[in-house]
């Protein structure tokens, strides 16, 4: 006579327990908005190769992430951002690196409750970035670290050249802010120019005549060299400056010759062997430089690639706390993950030190923008 198997009860128990372990087997699902194609894509391509180095699990939760293209249009950026937090559930946002696609997409954040990391330096009306954390350099702590370079060299006059947009704009208010700060060089002459321009000589023409000491260009990616070289073919002698969103090696791709010279202010994440031995970030920007090297081949590190490491750093240090107070797919672990980036503390990244606050999203010190200068088609920390 057989003996009765005790499989089926086996099985059932082992449904029972993953029923009743549902926390620990649910995704966390984070929903990413990039410009993959569009004006901004020399930002977004590069984020999107380091979250595809991404870890699989964080806090033995699986991260299922989904990305997607918002094309630097702010109308796709909030579908997209619409799309993850009905369609999706998504527990988090992030993106996109477009700041007049991602304050949009900020106002999404806002009204479903949904953690939102910033992959731009967006400027949001007072209140409304309850839910959003900004993983690059705020504009005023990078203008900072200009201005304290331009006073050390004499500079007493500058003209600027940039975006139309949100951008453009916001880099010209903190400027010019700073600089009555910290007594800095007095803008004389400004001038504009949309992303998708192909040309600025009339604008280059008019600053030129200005005769400033020196240019602040505010552009991105590749179309940061595009200004940068009617200014010097135009004759403008004097020093040009570029803001952390042209510290890629695409500006010396295109600009070759022209940019030698350039000033560009950026994180410390791309020159990691050139940091001093003290410097907080060097260990964690080596550490993103040989993994996105070892992955993209050698030279290829990108600050906007950085900010995409920097986003799984964040979310190691909050995500563990979060889970103690609530599920991932809940609305109670979303409000934990926020809860814990206001709550994590000094934490160092690739690219400088936050220490988030509830009423400080920004989270940059003035410590963090390294100034680089552009010699022999390379960079060098001045």
């Amino acid at each position: 006579m057989t003996r009765p198997s005790h499989r089926p009860l086996q099985v059932l128990a082992a449904a029972v327990l993953a029923m009743a372990s549902g926390a620990a087997l649910a995704d966390i699902t984070i929903g990413v908005s990039l410009p993959l194609t569009g004006p901004a894509s020399g930002l977004g391509i590069p984020m999107g190769n380091q979250i595809k180095l991404w870890p699989k699990t964080i806090a033995g939760e699986k991260l299922n992430v989904i990305v997607l293209d918002d094309a630097t249009d702010p109308t796709k950026g909030v579908n997209n951002a619409k799309r993850f937090v009905t369609e999706d559930k998504a527990d988090i946002i992030m993106g996109s690196a477009a700041t007049p696609v991602v304050i949009p997409m900020a106002d999404v954040a806002f009204e479903s409750q949904t953690p939102h990391y910033m992959f731009s330096p967006g400027v949001l009306q007072a209140g409304k970035d309850l839910w959003s954390f900004r993983l690059p350099q705020g504009n005023a702590v990078m203008a900072h670290a200009i201005i304290e370079h331009m006073k050390k060299l004499g500079i007493k006059t500058v003209g600027f050249l940039g975006y139309t947009d949100a951008y453009g704009e916001s880099w010209l208010r903190d400027f010019q802010d700073q600089t009555k700060l910290l007594g800095g060089p007095k803008v004389v002459a400004t001038e504009r120019f949309a992303r998708s321009d192909t040309s600025v000589t009339a604008q280059a023409l008019k600053l030129t005549a200005a005769n400033p000491d020196a240019m602040l260009v505010v552009a991105s990616g590749s179309g940061a060299a595009m200004p940068h070289m009617a200014l010097v073919e135009r004759g403008f002698k004097g020093k040009i400056y570029q803001t952390h969103a042209a510290a890629t090696r695409d500006l010396m791709r295109v600009g070759g010759k022209s940019v030698e010279g350039a000033y560009v202010v950026s994180g410390p994440a791309v020159i990691a062997e050139q940091l001093a031995a003290d410097h907080p970030s060097k260990a964690v920007a080596q550490k993103f430089v040989d993994q996105y090297e070892a992955a993209y081949g050698k030279g290829n590190r990108n600050q906007f690639a950085g900010h995409a490491y920097d986003a799984i750093v964040v979310l190691e240090k909050v995500i563990p706390v979060a889970l103690k107070k609530g599920k991932p797919g809940t609305k109670e672990f979303r409000a934990a993950l926020r809860e814990a980036t206001e709550n994590m503390g000094r934490t160092v990244l690739a690219h400088g030190v936050v220490n988030y606050t509830k009423d400080n999203h920004w989270g940059f010190t003035t410590e963090t923008g390294v100034i680089l200068k552009v010699v022999n088609g390379d960079w060098k920390v001045e």
